[in-house]
């Protein structure tokens, strides 16, 4: 890579939560020419999540929750979602992904499995997401989950079949990128299975 793009400069604009800079480079396109150009880029670290679901019962539980930046394009708050968090430090993806399940829903997933990584916004983002999916039933409950209140979460859970779901993608009800892939990928799945 260092071959087609040399950092020119870098300059951080914000440090808060995550940092946001601003990278000068000179970046050699295919044909050979430099082309010089600017971009801002959000780092606050990569991420893992987990859709729940229940195999006996054909049901997958979400969360409910209040996302600010979707209300900037005129979009509700309130996004149904699959479990999600960012990693801490090194941890494991997937000790994120059942860590982030038991504090939401209050359910401890079994029989965990990777899916794929995934970049929702590679042009401005570096998070880069695990994605996984993971058993849930009575037998694994542990508390009522919601959150974590210190984390400003307030966490609804929502089950339902997973036809239902997928039928919330069809109408817009569900528009997160994590759960539309994680929902995609598990009704392959099933299909799969019913053929």
């Amino acid at each position: 890579m260092q071959e087609r793009v040399r950092i020119v400069g870098v300059e951080t604009l914000a440090r808060a939560w995550g940092t946001l800079t601003r990278t000068l480079m000179d970046y050699r396109r295919r044909d050979g020419v430099v082309q010089r150009f600017a971009r801002e880029v959000y780092d606050h670290g990569n991420a893992a999540a987990i859709l729940l679901f229940d195999p006996m019962r054909e049901t997958v539980l979400l969360v409910r929750q209040f996302r600010y930046p979707p209300t900037l394009n005129g979009d509700a708050g309130d996004m149904l979602e699959v479990c999600a968090g960012l990693l801490d430090g090194d941890e494991d993806p997937s000790c994120t992904a059942a860590r982030e399940a038991l504090e939401e829903t209050g359910h401890q997933p079994r029989d965990i499995r990777h899916i794929c990584d995934a970049y929702a916004s590679p042009g401005s983002l570096t998070e880069k997401v695990s994605l996984f999916i993971g058993h849930y039933d009575a037998g694994t409950h542990r508390h009522d989950g919601g959150g974590l209140a210190a984390e400003g979460e307030e966490i609804e859970l929502v089950e339902m079949r997973l036809d239902a779901a997928l039928a919330l993608i069809d109408d817009g009800g569900i528009v997160d990128a994590k759960t539309l892939i994680l929902l995609q990928r598990l009704a392959l799945e099933q299909n799969r299975k019913d053929q």
